[in-house]
């Protein structure tokens, strides 16, 4: 398969000779114009040039130089066919073609067909010389460019009076124009003169291989892989198979455009702020320069890692050495809270491990031995959450911890709302009251504002517990409860607090 021929900076020039370039006429080249390393530009005027000038300067050494490696790559390309010396009168397709005889001429009209691929590539190779009869024409067909139609001419290139070329002739030695010959391409000479009578030379327009990098969806997270993309075309046309190297994350990454010329990658971002994300491509057989071509840059900012959150709440009412505290952690995401997390609660005796609710709020309860001063911490570990929530420990909180009053204590306790159908309470809590020493089978009475809400009879340990006592809109008023019992035929008493659960669900 031909693929383009680069000509780098030489690419601008109608005319490019290595000793001289002369003019007989009003020829008109439509472009730039040049001559190096030695010679001079004569007949401008009357010829004139819509371009540049150049004569022998640094500008015409770099096209002369270009030129070479262009003129090095059309000859290294392999053939695809060989055909007939005379051209005229032929159909081509894409390919590199040359001749048993070694030269080619055209003396009628060579129709050069692109079969609807705007990027097709026609390469003619020859030993020796180009010579163009006065009816020689080349048409193209069906998408076929000038840009995509080369010449390599092993010796010398004579175009015959009015005859028409399509295509850069890349000729080793010299190029003749005679009077009226129109070159739609380039006439560029590696070896010696270039000569023009009365022509018409228009460079045509130049190929543009673009490389857009897409924007990016979604945040940029530091640390976080995150997914790019850039689009390739020639000409405004996908290029496929096209390699595209992204940079501006940690580590450059590559990736191969598909048949709609998008590559997909991914980079990761060591640090937060301002970022520029950029891609580069090389792509063979395309028809575009296309390779080193640079995307502009994207601007992109990057986020600081989400942050996983751990907030053990204020214990409600007081803790008595050996009752259970009823204690709760609420565990957020970027401040959104998290369920179905592992919460284990230190700093008692034992400890304790629960899991979130849906509102993120995990709820357990610790006993204390020692009266004093506790600390109270809470280890989260979640899994499927955007943060890293895994031995992520929250502030210490520090709670007094009180002797046994008495031979009963009252549990602080909370009331919740009775759901899912508050049949036949609106309201319930789970009270509890302690023996010191422990003393089984003993009855319990409970009262919330001077009700009595139910009896319990306490176990070996001395605890008696009634559990979803039915309270009252009234009753949930209270602050407190009391707990009575009959002890040895005295009757004691205890009071024990009383709140709305968290969340009171």
């Amino acid at each position: 398969m031909a693929t383009s021929v680069p000509l780098g900076t030489a690419a601008t020039y109608g005319v490019l000779a290595n000793t001289a370039v002369t003019n007989t006429g009003p020829t008109v080249v439509n472009g730039d114009l040049g001559v190096s390393p030695a010679g001079a530009v004569t007949g401008f005027p009357p010829g004139t040039v819509t371009g540049t000038i150049h004569v022998n300067d640094a500008a015409a050494a770099q096209a002369q130089a270009d030129l070479l490696i262009g003129y090095a790559n059309a000859l290294s390309q392999p053939v695809t066919g060989t055909v007939a010396t005379e051209l005229g009168g032929t159909t081509l397709t894409p390919g590199v073609y040359n001749s048993l005889s070694g030269t080619f001429s055209l003396n009628g009209t060579l129709t050069l067909d692109a079969q609807g691929n705007p990027n097709a590539v026609f390469i003619f190779k020859m030993t020796t010389t180009l010579i163009t009869g006065a009816a020689g024409n080349v048409n193209l067909i069906n998408q076929a460019k000038s840009a995509n139609v080369f010449w390599q001419v092993g010796s010398s290139a004579t175009l015959g009076a009015g005859s028409t070329i399509r295509g850069s002739i890349l000729a080793f030695t010299s190029i003749t124009a005679t009077a009226g010959a129109i070159v739609d391409g380039r006439l560029l000479a590696l070896g010696a003169a270039v000569t023009l009578d009365s022509n018409a030379v228009t460079v045509p327009p130049l190929s543009t291989c673009q490389v857009v990098v897409q924007p990016v969806a979604g945040p940029v997270v530091v640390g976080q892989p995150t997914p790019v993309s850039a689009l390739v075309t020639c000409n405004g046309l996908p290029v496929s198979g096209a390699s595209v190297t992204f940079t501006g994350g940690a580590v450059p990454v590559s990736a191969t455009t598909n048949a709609a010329g998008i590559a997909t990658g991914s980079l990761t971002f060591n640090t937060a702020g301002p970022a520029t994300i950029t891609a580069t491509v090389t792509a063979a057989g395309s028809g575009c320069a296309c390779t080193g071509v640079v995307s502009a840059p994207l601007p992109i900012t990057v986020t600081p890692q989400p942050s996983c959150l751990v907030v053990v709440q204020p214990v409600v009412g007081p803790v008595v050495v050996g009752q259970p505290t009823p204690v709760s952690a609420l565990v957020t995401c970027n401040g959104l809270p998290v369920s179905g997390a592992s919460v284990t609660f230190n700093g008692g005796a034992v400890p304790v491990t629960v899991t979130t609710n849906l509102a993120g709020v995990a709820t357990g309860s610790l006993t204390f031995n020692t009266a004093g001063t506790a600390t109270v911490t809470a280890t989260v570990t979640a899994a499927g959450t955007a943060c890293s929530c895994t031995g992520v420990v929250s502030a210490p909180i520090t709670i007094p911890i009180t002797a046994p009053t008495g031979p009963l204590s009252a549990s602080p306790a909370c009331w919740r709302v009775n759901l899912p159908f508050p049949i036949p309470h609106l309201f319930v809590a789970t009270l509890k009251a302690t023996l010191t020493p422990a003393q089984a089978g003993v009855t319990v009475t409970f009262y919330v504002s001077g009700l009595p809400v139910g009896t319990a009879v306490t176990n070996a340990s001395g605890v008696a517990t009634l559990t979803n006592a039915g309270l009252s809109i009234l009753q949930i008023s209270a602050s407190s409860y009391t707990a009575v019992a009959t002890v040895g035929g005295s009757t004691v008493q205890a009071t024990g607090s009383l709140v709305p659960c968290f969340p009171p669900v």
